[in-house]
């Protein structure tokens, strides 16, 4: 568990995580797309540590970043943040519009993704139902972006560059997304329907500095069933 101050910090490298959270495994994609080291702390989710707390004392969540001293929080934005301050291997796009764009598309599937993903993992009944129908209908326009940006050539939307901020940004469906389809009892994904961006989930999981971060499913569905557990348990008792 972390200990200690944000100015115990200064001069280091410091992500604070947990080992389930798909947030942080895009940080440390994106150090490890770098060539960055830095220190990997793990914390507790039931006794988060001071060093969390006073470091994002306003969401109190990871990932949170502690480089000279200073925390960052959030996902996309201590993604820029490190693109900014490293510059090798760039992760967004160098020119203005192209940046713009892939902005856009992360700001997408954070809203239309990510959000009514957790929000299905966590409900039940109509409630459920309707955050369903909200991720199926973003992953139809994921797949629609997926047909015109990717082929046979281009494997991932960074372009001709490889792996980019969208690609990063959206690698977490590669591994969560089944696991939330079995916890959750839902179905979402579909090789038919959606047969660009299962490419490029197969594609993804292959890239080496990705492949071994990639936790078990069996390990991911025990833990998810056990938070989706305590989390409608707190719901039923409001």
């Amino acid at each position: 568990m972390a200990s200690g101050s944000v100015a115990d910090q200064e001069g280091q490298v410091m992500l604070l995580g947990f080992w389930f959270s798909p947030f942080v495994k895009r940080v440390e994609w994106a150090f490890k797309f770098k060539g960055i080291e830095y220190d990997y702390v793990e914390e507790d989710l039931t006794n988060k540590s001071t060093l969390l707390l006073t470091s994002n004392p306003i969401h109190k969540k990871v990932p949170v970043l502690i480089h000279n001293g200073n925390p960052i929080a959030e996902s996309l934005v201590i993604i820029e943040y490190i693109d900014e301050t490293w510059k090798q291997n760039p992760i967004l796009p160098q020119d203005p519009y192209d940046r713009a764009m892939a902005r856009f598309w992360a700001n997408f599937i954070e809203e239309k993704v990510s959000e009514p993903a957790r929000e299905a993992l966590f409900s039940e009944g109509e409630q459920q139902e309707k955050k369903v129908k909200e991720l199926k209908e973003g992953m139809e326009v994921v797949e629609g972006e997926a047909k015109a940006k990717l082929n046979d050539k281009t494997l991932f939307f960074g372009g001709g560059h490889g792996v980019g901020y969208v690609d990063i940004v959206l690698g977490w469906t590669c591994n969560w997304m089944e696991t939330i389809e079995e916890v959750g009892g839902f179905k979402v994904l579909d090789p038919e329907s959606q047969p660009q961006f299962h490419k490029w989930m197969t594609n993804f999981r292959e890239v080496p500095f990705v492949k071994p971060t990639l936790e078990p499913k069996e390990k991911l569905v025990e833990f998810f069933r056990m938070v989706r557990k305590d989390r409608l348990g707190l719901v039923a008792n409001k």
